[in-house]
């Protein structure tokens, strides 16, 4: 494919975005919750794109969208299927590209592949997945875990902010939770798992390359981390004699900030995004501190032990200023390596289109996460401008989305050849 070639694939892609753009709650912003009524309206397009590329399609019991291209030649993987996906669902005030560049590059890698008439060894499905934000309720990636055959039956009791249960908005949506365990899928029936998707950081643009090769997805644990002081009067206790619970917490994240740049080499980063005082008042010492702690590395051991480092240098500063201090770990991932044959694979593809390759780790979570409970995942990332994300500001060039659904085509046709 030529650079027009690209130019206008890409503007066809950003057709496709604009049109599921405006299936959104709110007029002035992009809200599309899991099983909202704009849900339904963008799965449905999706759909209606599937079978206008001449791939049978379906729905199953939790919403998820699916386009089955079936195998075109005989051979020993004839009976298995590949899974190329991503998701519809976004974040409140949400870019337009997060997920749904995903599904609208499988669309149409899979459509060029059909006009050149290239027969695949195995059978495609797209997968246009419904909750992998978690926007609406206190869950994600269940759409993808169903699928895994880990769906979590507690989540149907959750509930959403107008007090409607994850059961509920099923029903409304036309679905049965009596049929949410015959979406998973046997193992040995499936070859893997690949998603394209916008970077959502600045690595590949900082490197002035367009399409990377992902690695593996980020592990990561979330944390509060508590510290008891004691108040007094912020007029008549003197520097010396205080036990000022912010004061430590401060000292504490700044550790934290340098222990996170200690293990850059494992994109090792630390995040502390909420913060809490109390008494809260200008003229009261705080005698209460808890803050959050987001960790993340392309690899567990040097998480885990920044974490243990951390744990360390803020006991020595609570010791040592007399504070009390606590941490708790409320949410843990590890680390998801991406299939090397599908890392290669993909490195292949991108280099058939012209471009360099460039292998990074995802910080973010994806799909993918629990799609690895079933099957080898692999994934291609495109730049975004300014690693913007999960914003309105978020963008794609025209020609990189052009060159990424190219690299998935080349991706898909190496793939054949090793599984062939």
């Amino acid at each position: 494919m030529t650079n027009t070639g690209y130019m206008e694939t890409g503007q066809t892609a950003q057709m496709m975005i604009d049109a599921l753009a405006q299936f959104s709650s709110d007029p002035e912003r992009l809200i599309r919750l899991y099983l909202s009524p704009e849900h339904r309206l963008a799965a449905n397009c999706v759909h209606d794109w599937m079978e206008k590329s001449g791939l049978e399609t379906f729905e199953d019991a939790l919403g998820t969208v699916y386009g089955r291209r079936l195998a075109g030649t005989s051979g020993p993987n004839s009976h298995k299927t590949l899974f190329v996906g991503s998701h519809i669902d976004t974040v409140i005030d949400a870019g337009r590209y997060d997920g749904n560049f995903g599904v609208v590059a499988a669309i149409l890698a899979l459509t060029e592949l059909q006009n050149k008439n290239i027969d695949l060894p195995f059978s495609v499905e797209i997968l246009a997945f419904g909750d992998e934000e978690g926007s609406r309720f206190p869950s994600s990636y269940s759409s993808s875990s169903a699928i895994a055959g880990h769906f979590n039956p507690a989540e149907l009791d959750m509930f959403d902010a107008n007090q409607i249960s994850f059961q509920q908005a099923l029903e409304l949506y036309g679905k049965s939770v009596d049929d949410i365990a015959a979406i998973a899928r046997n193992p040995g029936d499936i070859l893997g798992y690949l998603e394209v998707h916008i970077e959502q950081g600045p690595v590949l643009e900082h490197n002035d390359i367009s399409l990377g090769t992902v690695t593996s997805i980020a592990g990561q644990s979330r944390h509060v981390i508590r510290i008891g002081g004691e108040a007094g009067h912020a007029g008549t206790v003197p520097m010396s004699l205080r036990k000022d619970a912010l004061l430590g917490a401060a000292e504490m994240m700044i550790a934290i900030e340098r222990i996170a740049k200690m293990g850059r080499e494992y994109f090792c980063v630390a995040t502390v995004g909420q913060i809490q005082v109390n008494p809260g008042a200008s003229n009261i010492i705080p005698n209460a501190v808890s803050f959050s702690l987001d960790l993340r590395a392309c690899s567990d051991p040097p998480r885990l032990s920044s974490l243990a480092e951390i744990e360390r240098i803020s006991g020595e500063i609570s010791a040592r200023r007399g504070l009390s201090f606590s941490i708790e770990t409320y949410h843990e991932t590890p680390t998801i390596k991406c299939s090397q044959t599908f890392q290669n694979a993909i490195g292949n593809g991108i280099t058939d289109t012209g471009e360099k390759s460039l292998s990074l780790t995802s910080g973010g979570g994806h799909d993918g996460q629990a799609m690895a409970q079933l099957t080898e995942i692999g994934m291609l990332f495109v730049r975004s401008r300014g690693g913007i994300s999960h914003n309105p500001a978020e963008f794609v060039a025209i020609e990189d989305m052009g060159r990424a659904v190219a690299a998935l085509e080349h991706t898909l046709i190496d793939l054949a050849n090793r599984f062939g």
